[in-house]
C-alpha cells in the first residue's frame, strides 16, 4: 500500500502535533488530512514557513491546554442532575445519551465537543454516574452525571 510524507500544519489526534512529519496512507491524506488543511505535502519550503510559525504555534498550543485544564477544573465543580421519566424500580423510559449530556451542559454554558463525551452505553437507570470528557490531547475531564425521575 502506497504511504505519502506530509507535514501537518495543525495537531491532529491520534497522529501527531503541528510541524511533525507523518507517514500516511494516499487515500487520508487526499481525501481527509489535505482538503481539511491539516496538513501538506512535505517539501523545504512547507519546513520553513512551520519553523519560522513555531513560536505561534507553541503559544497556541500551551494557550489551549491552560483553557483545557481550567474547564476540567469547572466542570469537576458543576452539578449536573438530569430528570428523566423513570418506572418505580429506577429504569429510565428512555436513557441518557451523549446529546443529553451535551445539551445539559450547553445549558450550564459550558461548550464542549459532543463526540469528546464518551459514555459506554446510553444511561438507563437512575443514580449517579462519572463521565470522561476529553477536553484536550493531554487533559479528560470527569463530569459527575446525576439522573433522577421527574416529577
Amino acid at each position: 500500500m502506497a504511504h505519502v510524507k506530509l507535514i501537518l500544519l495543525q495537531d491532529v489526534e491520534d497522529l501527531g502535533l503541528a510541524g511533525e512529519e507523518v507517514h500516511v496512507a494516499a487515500g487520508y491524506a487526499r481525501n481527509y488530512l489535505i482538503p481539511r488543511g491539516f496538513a501538506t505535502v512535505a517539501s523545504t519550503g512547507v519546513l520553513r514557513q512551520l519553523e519560522a510559525r513555531k513560536e505561534k504555534i507553541e503559544a497556541k498550543r500551551k494557550a489551549d491546554l491552560e483553557a483545557a485544564q481550567a474547564l476540567s477544573a469547572k466542570i469537576a465543580t458543576l452539578d449536573i442532575t438530569i430528570p428523566m421519566q423513570a418506572s418505580e424500580d429506577g429504569h429510565l423510559f428512555g436513557s441518557v445519551s451523549e446529546r443529553t449530556i451535551f445539551e445539559k451542559l450547553a445549558s450550564m454554558d459550558v461548550k464542549v465537543n459532543i463526540n469528546k463525551i464518551r459514555l459506554d452505553a446510553p444511561i438507563r437507570t437512575i443514580g449517579e454516574f462519572k463521565v470522561d470528557i476529553k477536553l484536550h490531547q493531554n487533559v479528560t475531564a470527569v463530569a459527575t452525571i446525576k439522573v433522577v425521575g421527574a416529577a
